[in-house]
């Protein structure tokens, strides 16, 4: 078997309406299809995001800001951005009162983890 390319990929969310939102008004992404009242799937490049509302418990605010404080070696989604959209993600997610780790610079590329309103690991990537 070898696999040809990422079709999708799914995350789960506990609140579907705020969590479309978010990947919606915060990340830009675009909807291609609510299934039912508990799947959205998401356009995010050449790929789908699914969102998958289920039952899980909130994370409490020291719980949240340990897992931005300390994200590498954890699983977690990245998405590519391009340098402008990297240099203003910082400001943007702040304001829309995302937590955010500090940016990194891996020497031939930065990043920054961010949280989602479920706690979901994110991460943007721009390379040079």
């Amino acid at each position: 078997m070898k696999l040809e390319r990422l079709d999708h990929f799914g995350i789960e969310v506990g609140e579907l309406a705020r969590a479309e939102r978010f990947y919606t008004e915060v990340l830009g992404l675009e909807v291609v299809a609510h299934l039912g009242t508990e799947q959205v799937l998401m356009k995010c490049g050449a790929q789908n995001l699914a969102l998958f509302e289920v039952a899980r418990p909130e994370l409490s605010k020291s719980e949240r800001e340990r897992i931005v404080a300390n994200p590498l070696g954890k699983g977690h989604h990245a998405f590519v951005v391009s340098r402008r959209d990297f240099l203003a993600a910082g400001e943007r997610l702040r304001a829309a009162g995302v937590e955010t780790s500090k940016p990194i610079d891996w020497g031939d590329h930065d990043c920054l983890y961010f949280l989602d309103p479920d706690g979901n690991l994110l991460e943007i990537v721009s390379y040079r």
